[in-house]
């Protein structure tokens, strides 16, 4: 799904046009975005929490030089989802073997 079909979903079920959709979904990601980079965790409850990961640092190769680099300590962005959408995840998605 793409933010496309989110947005065309949300006017759809809601009788909204879907410039007003558009703004406000684009909105939303700006300030999950914007809290993320000013080093605040964002949490929906009942959804799910975008939070900041420490990476430690290591050590990785450059496999076209064949050498070995060092590549320091950062931080990335995480979605952990809530236990009820897990589940319903978990419940509704069938495992592909």
């Amino acid at each position: 799904m793409t933010k496309a079909d989110i947005v065309a979903n949300i006017s759809e079920n809601l009788g909204l046009e879907k410039t007003e959709v558009q703004g406000t979904v684009e909105a939303f990601m700006k300030e999950v975005k914007d809290s993320l980079e000013s080093g605040e965790n964002v949490y929906l409850r009942g959804f799910g929490s975008f939070i900041i990961k420490k990476r430690a640092e290591k050590t990785g190769r450059n496999i076209s030089k064949n050498t070995t680099i060092k590549i320091p300590a950062h931080n990335i962005p995480a979605f952990k989802p809530s236990k009820v959408f897990l589940e319903g995840v978990k419940e509704k998605v069938k495992v592909n073997d």
